[in-house]
């Protein structure tokens, strides 16, 4: 079997990746919402993948796999890695966990980030109302997790929340403000964490999306604060989302000062940029989302190495679609005993499901878990019949063979 050309489009804001091959079986791959501009990314490797036999993954990744880079810049390979996996898959009939060496459970325990609704202020009470419907929703989501400090607009919002530059109007996703927390921010969020924890109690669990932007002192006065709260994770608080760099070394310091689990990842692409992080006990939690760190055997081998240091896994996925949804299932179905669950993911518009092949009749999600797809391939497609309408014009050829 050979590659016969790599494609991509927009579709509603996801990049869609798609493989095709002269055996007339095609891959997808989905990149976040969040990256519309990422498809000449991923078009400039068709040249090397041209020719190349899908089914060998890691062939294929050694001729692009250093092309890649930090979160956004990742995607680009990820998505491609996953559309490879899918043509293995479908090519031996078999789901791509039996690929990855066979899974572990039959259900994938998810957290609620991304189901929520547009809250309606940063006051405590607003997050103590919001923490409340996301855990009222029927997904019986065992967790939540709620952006707080410089990953939500309290650092806009709440007067004089820190005393670092703030920045306006940046034009995109993931500009980073930073800098100390005022005493009167530091007590806002701890009040809205004392909020959101009594309307949980004990039955949802709750993790925090901090940052990045944090300096390490109020990150320390932070996680010790809310120690007794019981936080799942306080996550990216030094580095994260759009970070092109890691810093294990505040990281660990930032670790070995709390009893609360310090979570990072989603930003980092490939195995060798978590090594110190793993290897020096740096934090509690990984988080590498398989759409930017580099596949979803990237993931898997991460995954491994932390379990073998006693660090746990919650992959990101927040914005990866109802494809993306495919992949996480997949890989984590077969991951080690450290694996606590994935962030599920949601699509970038309501239609989504009504051009994708192979959900359940159901809801996806019960009590927190979705049973394992054993469609071969990641277990969903685009059905292009019911896709084509949400084509640009330029990408109308995208489902032609």
């Amino acid at each position: 079997m050979k590659i016969t050309d790599l494609r991509c489009a927009v579709i509603g804001r996801h990049p869609i990746v798609r493989i095709t091959t002269d055996a007339g079986i095609s891959g997808i791959g989905e990149v976040e919402f969040t990256k519309p501009y990422i498809k000449p990314f991923v078009l400039h490797f068709r040249d090397a993948l041209i020719g190349e036999d899908p089914t060998d993954v890691e062939r294929v990744m050694l001729k692009i796999r250093q092309r890649g880079s930090f979160k956004p810049y990742g995607a680009a390979v990820s998505v491609i890695e996953h559309a490879l996996w899918d043509i293995a898959g479908k090519a031996a009939g078999v789901p791509v966990y039996k690929l990855l060496g066979g899974k572990v459970r039959d259900k994938v325990r998810v957290y609620n980030g991304m189901v929520r609704r547009k809250r309606t202020g940063d006051r405590p009470e607003d997050y103590a109302a919001d923490a409340k419907w996301m855990a009222e929703q029927p997904q019986n989501f065992f967790m939540i997790k709620q952006g707080i400090s410089f990953h939500s607009n309290m650092k806009d919002t709440v007067d004089d929340f820190h005393y670092g530059v703030v920045q306006k109007k940046a034009g995109y996703h993931g500009a980073m403000d930073q800098g100390v927390i005022s005493e009167h921010g530091f007590n806002h969020m701890l009040d809205c964490v004392i909020a959101m924890k009594e309307v949980l109690g004990d039955k949802v669990s709750l993790a925090l999306d901090c940052g990045p932007g944090w300096m390490l002192p109020d990150a320390i006065k932070f996680a010790r604060a809310v120690e007794k709260y019981n936080i799942m994770w306080l996550e990216d608080m030094l580095t994260g989302d759009y970070v092109p760099w890691v810093n294990p070394q505040a990281y660990r310091e930032l670790t070995q000062s709390t009893s609360t689990p310090i979570h990072t990842g989603e930003q980092i692409y490939n195995r060798h940029n978590f090594k110190e992080l793993i290897e020096t006990q740096a934090v509690r939690v990984v988080g590498p989302d398989p759409a930017d760190v580099g596949g979803i055997a990237e993931l898997k081998w991460i995954a491994e190495h932390a379990y073998m240091h006693s660090i746990l896994m919650a992959p990101h996925g927040t914005a990866n679609g109802i494809l993306g949804l495919g992949a996480l299932v997949n890989v984590c179905a077969t991951l080690p005993a450290n694996y606590i669950a994935f962030e599920y993911p949601t699509a970038s518009e309501p239609w989504w499901p009504e051009i994708i092949e192979g959900l359940p009749n159901g809801p996806i999600v019960n009590n927190s878990m979705i049973d394992v797809f054993e469609r071969p391939g990641l277990g969903l497609d685009i059905n292009p019949k019911a896709a084509r309408p949400y084509l640009s014009e330029e990408d109308k050829g995208f489902f032609v063979d």
